[in-house]
């Protein structure tokens, strides 16, 4: 993990390029930043525009940070091509299911790639599920599969309690996203993964689950 692809530059790039010129004009930040009330007046393109802003410095690295840390596992697994698939689909999946939870909230807003990010780790967990993973705080390594459905599970918690200024259907819909597509394009993980994606499927149902029971 790690390695810098050429198409991981160029999204890094574009990500600080339009965050920067957000954080510098307000209008253009306003004009594309993720927001129920405009999306649905027809302004699709705040689905895709909005993953290239971000709120502040910090935001910013964290996002980039762990894309540079899980792409290579991603397009070194799969290729290129797949890989920007993945990004694109979630990052549009996480700001469709926010769109969905949130449909009725006209003034809610949103920024960040997180979506997108979190579909690339969510591939990488899926391709390489033996990976360990060394989170912030935390002195001592973390399988990927436990860290994949520990964080959905917070996600899920985050959602249904509103914990933080923290986009968590976003990052939910974008994990599932990477989860799916990865599924799609890459169907030879059903032979040799099927535990993970058995495991990984396990908090999509509870969401599920949760949502028919009107609970979320």
């Amino acid at each position: 993990m790690g390695n810098l692809d050429l198409i991981t530059i160029i999204i890094i790039a574009a990500n600080v390029i339009i965050s920067y010129k957000g954080f510098g004009d307000f209008g253009f930040f306003e004009k594309y930043k993720f927001n129920v009330g405009a999306v649905r007046k027809g302004e699709q393109i705040r689905l895709f525009s909005s993953g290239f802003l971000h709120a502040d410095n910090a935001h910013l690295f964290f996002n980039m940070f762990t894309l540079y840390f899980f792409a290579d596992v991603v397009i070194g697994l799969l290729n290129v091509y797949k890989f920007l698939i993945i990004y694109l689909g979630s990052l549009l999946l996480g700001n469709l299911l926010s769109l969905y939870f949130h449909k009725n909230e006209y003034y809610y807003s949103a920024v960040g790639a997180s979506g997108a990010v979190m579909g690339i780790v969510y591939a990488a967990i899926l391709l390489q599920p033996g990976m360990n993973l060394y989170i912030f705080f935390i002195p001592i390594p973390i399988p990927a599969y436990i860290f994949g459905i520990g964080y959905l599970l917070y996600a899920i918690y985050g959602m249904k309690n509103r914990i933080g200024n923290i986009g968590h259907d976003a990052h939910f819909g974008g994990a599932v996203g990477g989860y799916v597509i990865t599924l799609i394009m890459a169907p030879w993980l059903f032979k040799t993964n099927l535990l993970m994606i058995v495991l990984l499927a396990i908090p999509i149902l509870i969401l599920l689950a949760l949502k028919k029971a009107g609970k979320i």
